[in-house]
């Protein structure tokens, strides 16, 4: 392919992303991201196998930034999804005993 030809799909491929992007709903948020965070540890272990495939100093420094910017991507995803899910949890209820202590106390 030409240079034209991919600088038009990347552009497309951005422009059609930020439209799907944009009109996922709140609660949908949470399992997608689940979803993409699985992606991304897939393409970990690609980018992994190909580091040590390739040859030359360039192509490892950009291979080895890329891994690193995933694995970033994959552990802020799964801690932000862990966090948003904790948020649906039940509090505890308190404590039975400290409970009536309390009405006693105020009884008295």
């Amino acid at each position: 392919m030409d240079l034209l030809t991919e600088l038009a799909i990347l552009v497309l491929s951005a422009f059609v992303g930020f439209e799907v992007i944009s009109k996922v709903p709140n609660t949908l948020h949470t399992p997608l991201m689940s979803g993409t965070n699985a992606i991304h540890g897939i393409v970990l272990v690609g980018g992994l196998l190909v580091v040590s495939e390739v040859s030359g100093v360039l192509s490892k420094v950009l291979l080895v930034i890329a891994i690193a910017f995933g694995t970033i991507n994959v552990i802020g995803g799964f801690l932000v999804t862990d966090r948003m899910l904790a948020m649906f949890k039940r509090k505890p209820e308190p404590v039975k005993e400290a409970v009536d202590q309390a009405e006693t106390e105020d009884g008295k």
